[in-house]
């Protein structure tokens, strides 16, 4: 019976590893991405800079970026490298070479570590872009997909706002794909919407009255080292909202600051997200240290009932808990008027991404514009009378 050729040997192979990689329904769910949205100047680059080990200063973000990342397998994965034999001479020489007699090829058993890959997208502009929210999240990378909401805890009236917008935002689209992805594979549909309920322990005794995000979500609370300095009413106001709206979305919730133990502790909560590491399973839910939460561990009862007196909670005409609580926390931390916050619509115009020359060149080029515009019209209505 003749042997194997090379190419079945390669094929088979391939074939392994996809079967290895795949879901029950036969289609591989692919790399991770972690999709990072929030606060306006709120530190979403530094958390990634961070998170990627890269020592550089952060950017202003140009609407919607893209990065990713890299990282080593825990373990060696056997695969075979097809080399033709002579023409890399000086590649793998330390790895004992097996000619396949008379094809000119050599097969090389080798051991190496191969790499995970994140995706990272982050959304520039706060609330001003989120017409862009649609472009990483596609039916093809919802599965494997994670939203991290960065909130700026040292503008606590900007903050109900940003957050309602972003994650409604989100949510919508969310639902969206995943009714078309139902249409054309139910079984994953199927499974993401019962996935979502697996950080919630059966037995919990909230789990009737929470409605969890549709994948994965992780609030963080940003420059605590200013938010510490608050009052201590304000910031136990704020840590009780912020606790029932991650607890409402079975999100997790942590602050984090510049702080060097802090950022550590949400690299490692990003790097679950990315690449499947073992999350921490610790909890802090203490006003007056940094919050850190992971989903599912809290409860309604253990954060209470919103910050108001008992007397005057019946004034606040509420259909649902989360617009109780809206409207609890917007009377004590008033949202600024529409315009003053929102942002500039433009970012071409936005004075942070001032560029003396180009400016000048554009205010130029709008005047030669106009100037044409204006000639043009004199043109067709002399033409109209000439006719």
């Amino acid at each position: 019976m003749p042997s194997e050729t090379l190419w079945e040997i390669a094929k088979a192979e391939v074939e392994r590893r996809g079967s290895n990689g795949s879901e029950g329904d036969g289609v591989g769910i692919g790399d991770k991405s972690v999709f990072f949205i929030g606060s306006k100047n709120g530190g979403k680059t530094t958390i990634i800079l961070r998170c990627l080990d890269r020592d550089e200063p952060a950017k202003p973000t140009l609407a919607l970026e893209y990065t990713y990342g890299r990282r080593a397998k825990g373990h060696n994965t056997e695969f075979w490298c097809v080399l033709r034999v002579g023409v890399e001479k000086g590649e793998c020489l330390t790895v004992k070479k097996e000619l396949i007699e008379g094809r000119g090829f050599c097969c090389l058993p080798h051991k190496r570590k191969p790499k995970d890959i994140a995706h990272f997208w982050e959304l520039g502009g706060g609330t001003s872009l989120l017409d862009l929210i649609s472009i990483p999240i596609t039916s093809d990378t919802l599965r494997t997909f994670s939203i991290v909401l960065i909130l700026d805890l040292s503008k606590p009236n900007d903050l109900w706002p940003t957050m309602e917008n972003l994650l409604q935002a989100t949510r919508s689209h969310v639902d969206k794909v995943i009714m078309k992805l139902g249409r054309t594979n139910s079984k994953a549909a199927s499974e993401m919407r019962q996935k979502i309920w697996s950080k919630m322990q059966k037995d919990h005794p909230d789990r009737e009255l929470i409605d969890p995000f549709p994948i994965p979500l992780v609030i963080i609370g940003s420059k605590y080292d200013i938010f510490q300095d608050f009052d201590s009413e304000k910031r136990k106001a704020i840590c009780k909202t912020l606790r029932f709206v991650a607890h409402y979305y079975g999100a997790s919730l942590m602050f984090t600051s510049k702080s060097e133990a802090l950022l550590l502790k949400i690299r490692g909560v990003i790097n679950q997200l990315a690449f499947g590491i073992d999350k921490s399973k610790s909890i802090c839910v203490d006003q007056n240290k940094p919050l850190f939460i992971t989903a599912g561990l809290d409860s309604l009862c253990q954060i209470g009932p919103p910050p108001v007196p008992d007397n005057d909670i019946g004034k606040f005409h509420a259909h649902s808990p989360m617009e109780l609580w809206k409207k609890v926390y917007e009377k004590l931390f008033p949202p600024k008027r529409i315009n003053t916050l929102k942002d500039v619509k433009d970012p071409a115009r936005d004075p942070q991404y001032a560029e003396s020359e180009v400016d000048e060149m554009r205010i130029q080029k709008d005047q030669e514009l106009e100037q044409y515009k204006r000639n043009a019209s004199k043109s067709w209505k002399q033409i109209e009378l000439d006719s």
